[in-house]
């Protein structure tokens, strides 16, 4: 039984880990234990140094159908400030997930729908076979995508969520990808599975470090006016990393026509 084990996680030496959600007899739906574990297992990555990249995949025929219908019926019957402790906890998982310092991929095939396409804004990369659907259904249900709401407005932009949180309507892979919610699509499986190691690739030879760096000042940069403290804090960014051990050995691998001690290539 799956919900036995709801999230399955495999580590290589390289330090890649690749995370499954793994209830494939419901579309991989997340209920409060799906998301303590994954919540958990996010929590853990972050701390290794050893993890340089985070992959995200579901089991079966779909990425994640969003919340479970039971676990969705139970929390009907909370109080307000139940829900509100309950919604709260899926709110700091996805929150993890976008604050954690390696560079994270969603793999999606099937449905990626309500909490399951949350999932997928609040990663860095996200991969779509073509015939992946996605939608924003919560309206129909009387609800509002409030807590995956950040990360789906930041990106397909508000104009965007004003037409998709309404209509809950459904779309395709290459709307997905029009609207910026998805970077690439594929054709098929295997086409999915080389794009991820691809992406991977591209990531190893990268310093650990500066890829955290570099999502830290996305999140500092992103929306703000142009001003002279951005431009000062942008300095002082830069001036840190050049400063830092991983900048001296960059620059210098640079120069001696060598590779840096980080990357990893076949």
């Amino acid at each position: 039984m799956s919900d036995e084990t709801p999230i399955l996680l495999e580590t290589t030496p390289d330090g890649i880990a690749t995370i499954t959600l793994n209830r494939p007899e419901v579309h991989n739906a997340f209920n409060d234990l799906v998301i303590e574990q994954l919540d958990a297992m996010i929590d853990d990555l972050a701390k290794q140094d050893g993890i340089r990249v985070v992959v995200l995949q579901g089991n079966g025929k779909s990425f994640s159908a969003g919340a479970d219908l039971n676990w969705m019926r139970l929390a009907a019957d909370l109080d307000e400030e139940a829900n509100r402790q309950d919604a709260a906890e899926l709110g700091d998982l996805l929150l993890k997930l976008a604050s954690m310092p390696q560079p994270t991929i969603a793999l999606v095939h099937g449905a990626a729908v309500a909490g399951g396409l949350g999932l997928v804004a609040a990663c860095d990369v996200a991969v779509a076979v073509k015939d992946a659907h996605f939608a924003l259904t919560e309206v129909r249900l009387g609800l509002v995508p409030a807590v995956i709401s950040p990360y789906v407005v930041a990106a397909i932009g508000a104009r965007q969520a004003r037409r998709y949180f309404l209509t809950a309507e459904r779309f395709d892979a290459e709307t997905a990808q029009r609207l910026g919610l998805v970077h690439e699509v594929v054709a098929d499986h295997a086409a999915l599975t080389a794009a991820r190691d691809r992406l991977v690739r591209q990531f190893l030879v990268a310093a650990p470090g500066a890829l955290a760096a570099a999502k830290e000042l996305i999140q500092e940069v992103g929306h703000k006016p142009f001003s002279s403290a951005l431009a000062h804090e942008t300095a002082r960014r830069i001036a840190e990393r050049r400063a830092s051990p991983e900048g001296r050995e960059g620059i210098a691998s640079f120069l001696e026509r060598r590779r840096p001690s980080w990357a990893k290539t076949d």
